[in-house]
């Protein structure tokens, strides 16, 4: 699957009073029709999208659909699949932030009711990037709840990581087949000496918690204390343990040159930059968890010579390929976003108009170097890819075969599977 987004991010900074919507920042809700031609320019079939839930989810049972239906039926017209984005990196002001106890049920009810209006819509990431959001909210105290504390940070992950596991639960009533790619950001963290080496352990472990929990893998004891020992109980932690959904997932992760990190003897932390790299890393998660892969977002600025975003897509690329030369089921790629971004350059946390040259478009709609040389790679590869293996084949109904033949044949097919054990039991874990 090549693939690319819009960015949709909308986390809140200045305690929440302001708004940082990207897509708004993008001129998406002015020109949609034309990055959704933009889209099919670069013979992209699979798009991560979402509509903005802070527009669209406007109080308990309370919807404004008109800007989804808009766009979700062009891109169903189109045959373009999204992938769909249901929550980036902000709640609704109403919810309030990712310490409210009440997120995760009213997020579950807002999957329900987008399941609901959208039976086409197959592919979901609920929520994105669920580490990179609780540690941004509550422990480096960037966006919405700023909040700096172990404690504050363990509230915010178990609350977002619930939210997404109900909301596959809900989408699942809905759609049975439907497939859940997680984007969650792959990280490393490098010892910079022998005093370091303790500090970089635990980052190491932490790293993997959100999808730990969201996978329903037991976590090891020096984990399980400190999530007990900053607020999450016991009975929180079974609900995990107790719903399971990884056989409905792909492994979605995203990589870019500040995900690998220099831990000093202090605890404090900078970028390394790329040390071990995308396959490597990748590796290490891949070991853990045991399901496909899909390389779910990268970008670099296309910088003075105008070439290093090329370089980068070329080297990520090799990466992807790396992977999949080595036995690692491997379905996707992408390259994130369609357009220029704004304001990436400080994490979003200062509102100052910078455009980040990372997309395969400038803000103008004009092409830039890096999406030339995505298309010619998505033209050079995708019919070789696929006949190295008919089993690396996703399951995939276009939105123009739903509800045919095929498409229901699934959806039994998957319906009859629930409530089967998995084949790893839940108090099993693998690769140890």
């Amino acid at each position: 699957m090549f693939c690319t987004g819009i960015e949709n991010s909308i986390p809140t900074i200045n305690n929440g009073r302001t708004r940082v919507d990207q897509m708004e920042a993008c001129f998406h809700y002015e020109r949609w029709r034309e990055d959704f031609d933009l889209v099919e320019e670069m013979d992209i079939h699979f798009l991560r999208y979402g509509p903005p839930i802070h527009r669209t989810f406007l109080g308990p049972d309370r919807y404004d659909w008109e800007f989804a239906d808009l766009t979700l039926n062009d891109l169903k017209r189109r045959d373009i699949t999204p992938i769909m984005d249901l929550c980036h990196f902000g709640v609704p002001d109403w919810i309030g932030n990712f310490q409210n106890p009440d997120f995760p049920q009213l997020f579950a009810t807002y999957a329900a009711a987008f399941a609901e209006r959208y039976p086409w819509v197959q592919l979901y990431t609920p929520v994105n990037e669920m580490f990179i959001c609780a540690t941004f909210s509550a422990r480096y105290g960037w966006w919405n709840e700023q909040l700096t504390s172990e404690r504050s940070f363990v509230t915010a992950l178990k609350h977002i990581v619930k939210a997404n596991v109900l909301a596959m639960k809900e989408i699942l009533k809905r759609r049975p087949n439907a497939i859940f790619i997680q984007s969650e950001s792959s990280e490393y963290f490098h010892a910079d000496s022998p005093a370091a080496i303790g500090p970089a352990e635990v980052m190491n472990s932490q790293r993997f918690l959100s999808l730990d929990l969201n996978y329903g893998r037991r976590v090891d004891s020096e984990m399980y204390e400190y999530l007990l020992g900053n607020g999450m109980t016991k009975e929180e932690y079974d609900f995990f343990l107790h719903n399971r959904l990884k056989q409905h997932c792909i492994l979605g992760n995203d990589y870019y040159r500040t995900n690998e990190h220099r831990v000093h003897a202090n605890g404090h932390t900078e970028s390394s930059g790329e040390v071990f790299g995308y396959s490597e890393i990748t590796r290490q998660y891949y070991g853990r968890y045991g399901l496909p892969v899909m390389h779910t977002e990268t970008n670099l600025n296309e910088g003075p010579n105008g070439d290093e975003s090329v370089q980068w897509l070329w080297k990520e690329w090799a990466n992807v390929l790396r992977l999949r030369n080595v036995g690692i089921p491997t379905v996707g790629f992408t390259w994130y976003s369609l357009t220029d971004q704004v304001d990436w350059d400080t994490a979003l946390r200062e509102q100052n108009g910078r455009v980040n040259p990372l997309g395969l478009y400038d803000l103008d709609r004009n092409i830039r170097a890096v999406g030339r040389a995505y298309k010619e790679l998505i033209q050079s590869w995708r019919d070789v890819l696929p006949a190295q293996s008919v089993c690396l084949v996703v399951p995939i109904v276009p939105p123009s075969q739903w509800g045919g033949e095929e498409s229901r044949r699934q959806e039994a097919d998957a319906a009859s599977m629930k409530g089967q054990p998995s084949a790893q039991p839940a108090n099993v874990e693998a690769s140890e």
